[in-house]
């Protein structure tokens, strides 16, 4: 069984910071393209920001200079650092990873999420 588990959410004004954290725990070989989606009240569920193993990234445009993804291979773990967040960064953020776990095939994987809320 492998498990991704997110923290670090929780309550920020508007241009402070937050950082989540999101590890796989469980039957893990190994860690392909990591990402972090978010889905705000009444919205589509997006993407944020993604990693690829070599430390390739790629941001939605609306965090980009404000968001920084980053990961630890050694510890089955990836960082999203928010910065100068807004009020429109408020929504349930959420780990997905592509792992291949030590039996059976490369599959995605979704953590339960974390509420991150921005107030004025």
């Amino acid at each position: 069984q492998v498990q991704l588990l997110e923290s670090g959410g929780g309550l920020a004004q508007e241009g402070g910071s937050l950082e989540l954290s999101c590890v796989a725990s469980g039957s893990v070989y190994a860690m392909n393209a990591m990402s972090w989606y978010r889905q705000g009240p009444g919205q589509q569920r997006e993407l944020v920001a993604a990693i690829n193993p070599n430390g390739r990234t790629n941001y939605a445009n609306s965090v980009r200079g404000r968001f920084t993804i980053s990961r630890d291979n050694a510890r089955n773990t990836t960082y999203l650092q928010m910065r100068a967040l807004k009020t429109e960064d408020t929504a349930v953020y959420y780990c997905q990873a592509k792992i291949a776990p030590r039996k059976g095939p490369i599959l995605d994987y979704w953590g339960q999420g974390t509420q991150v809320t921005v107030s004025l």
